[in-house]
């Protein structure tokens, strides 16, 4: 089952326009990607209500997984680990692209 750990670093969280802009590039993926954090079962990460829920939050770690059935062919195993580093660069990236707080 391939997989990917990433840090959540929207400093929001995986809330708001961080987790739809997440769910967004999951669903363009066409994959059932599942996101969890230590010690919690994984939600859909196609499902926007789902995702700001679990209460990922700003610094937490959190693993990206596809599930093998949803896998059909020999290099369907590396795409599904390149659309997961894909997802987890995103996650990464998302804290960089917030506009700075104003004081």
């Amino acid at each position: 089952m391939p997989s990917h750990k990433a840090v959540v670093t929207a400093s929001v969280g995986l809330h708001a326009r961080p987790a739809a802009d997440f769910v967004r590039a999951v669903m363009d993926t066409g994959l059932p990607v599942v996101i969890a954090k230590d010690g919690s079962p994984g939600v859909d990460a196609r499902s926007l209500l789902q995702v700001m829920t679990a209460d990922f939050q700003h610094g937490c770690t959190v693993e990206l997984t596809v599930g093998e059935t949803a896998l059909d062919g020999p290099g369907s195993a590396e795409n599904a680990a390149g659309v997961l580093q894909f997802l987890g660069d995103l996650l990464a990236a998302q804290g960089a692209l917030q506009p700075a707080a104003r004081h």
